[in-house]
């Protein structure tokens, strides 16, 4: 895993979203309200809905905008109506991209990501057209920054004792790979033995990872992923392009 550290991402979008907090939190707000009609308030009966509290309190979401959020998506006043959607195409060089969305304008939305692929030399592309490149995976990632003191091998054995599928010591977190059958008991057993994350999420994994070789091309993509990752209707991105 190293190389394309699933933790590297994350900091590099928390640390934009310092100075842009505002949306972030309008941003996990929404997928607070979805998960909140999907599966009911009590995060202890909706995994979606504990997976993102655990989000929001990795960014510093402050706990009244969290319940706040959760009492808006359980009233019956609430109209907001969003969908999820995924859309699919190449960045430069190549580079397979999913982008998930929750949209309550599934024509604006899909024009502004189209405008963006062609924006960078990309293309979007039809459903299907990439994500035969990955495979859903459940991630747990905890950060050494957060607790130093946490040793290695404890870590890679008690993740693996409690079903794990693979096991990364990165330079600046641990991260810990399941099968989505196993994510929940994964995350809960190790929520027993006190291991805390920064974050947690089931998705796309690349099973084939890219390079990019060329400066220009870099630029384009890490211009294209930002430029996304600011829309209002974009949640995550992902991607097989494999960094530096």
């Amino acid at each position: 895993m190293s190389g394309h550290s699933k933790w590297n991402n994350i900091k590099r979008k928390k640390g934009a979203a310092d100075a842009q907090r505002g949306a972030v939190f309008t941003k996990l707000g929404r997928e607070i309200q979805v998960a909140v009609k999907q599966g009911g308030p009590d995060p202890e009966n909706n995994s979606r809905l504990k997976d993102v509290i655990t989000k929001a309190k990795a960014s510093n979401m402050p706990n009244d905008n969290i319940m706040r959020s959760i009492k808006k998506a359980s009233g019956a006043n609430d109209t907001d109506n969003f969908e999820e959607i995924i859309y699919e195409g190449y960045g430069p060089g190549g580079i397979a991209v999913m982008v998930r969305t929750l949209t309550d304008n599934r024509n604006r939305t899909a024009g502004d990501i189209r405008h963006l692929f062609d924006k960078f030399g990309g293309n979007m592309g039809t459903t299907g057209c990439v994500s035969f490149q990955f495979e859903e995976k459940g991630s747990l990632i905890i950060s050494r920054e957060d607790f130093p003191d946490l040793d290695e091998e404890a870590v890679m054995m008690d993740a693996l004792e409690a079903g794990a599928e693979d096991f990364a010591a990165e330079e600046d977190s641990f991260e810990i790979n399941t099968s989505p059958e196993d994510y929940i008991t994964v995350r809960e057993q190790l929520e027993k033995q006190k291991y805390e994350f920064a974050d947690v999420s089931i998705g796309p994994v690349p099973t084939v990872w890219a390079r990019l070789d060329e400066e220009e091309m870099v630029d384009k993509m890490e211009k294209m992923i930002d430029r996304m990752e600011e829309l209002d209707d974009v949640q995550e991105v992902f991607h097989n392009w494999e960094q530096d």
